[in-house]
């Protein structure tokens, strides 16, 4: 280190930023490329199969989700259904909106295994005042 020296420190700065994972994918954009909302907080698609997930330990429970292909790219999510008895308004080739659950760093949340989000409309009727029987579900 001396007088003259901090052309040479900015220029290992940024090259030595390169091995630093955050900075990384930050720059490289690398969690919306990965990202099947591509960036969008919600997003519709329809429902393929409903499906029963085995929760993680200590717990035991089968958490009730569905398979939902987006409309915007043709990905396939797993979303989970919230609230009692709430599968029994979820029908195959319904449209739902799904968002985050919101675990850490957009990982899943609880103790349901690979699965990132959770149904909250159906047929465009929100699916808590459905479970809390206040609305009947529309046709379609």
């Amino acid at each position: 280190m001396g007088l003259m020296n901090a052309k040479k420190l900015m220029k290992n700065r940024k090259k030595f930023r390169w091995s630093d994972h955050q900075y990384n994918s930050r720059t490289l954009n690398l969690y919306a490329k990965a990202d099947p909302l591509e960036g969008d907080s919600q997003a519709k698609g329809l429902v393929v199969e409903k499906v029963q997930k085995e929760a993680k330990q200590p717990n035991s429970a089968m958490r009730k989700c569905c398979k939902v292909q987006l409309k915007k790219n043709g990905k396939m999510v797993t979303a989970f259904i919230p609230g009692n008895l709430a599968q029994k308004f979820i029908d195959e080739h319904d449209e739902v909106l799904i968002e985050r659950i919101g675990g850490k760093q957009g990982r899943t949340k609880g103790d349901i295994p690979g699965v990132r989000f959770q149904v909250i409309k159906v047929n465009d009727q929100p699916l808590s005042m459905l479970v809390s029987g206040k609305m009947e579900k529309g046709r379609r």
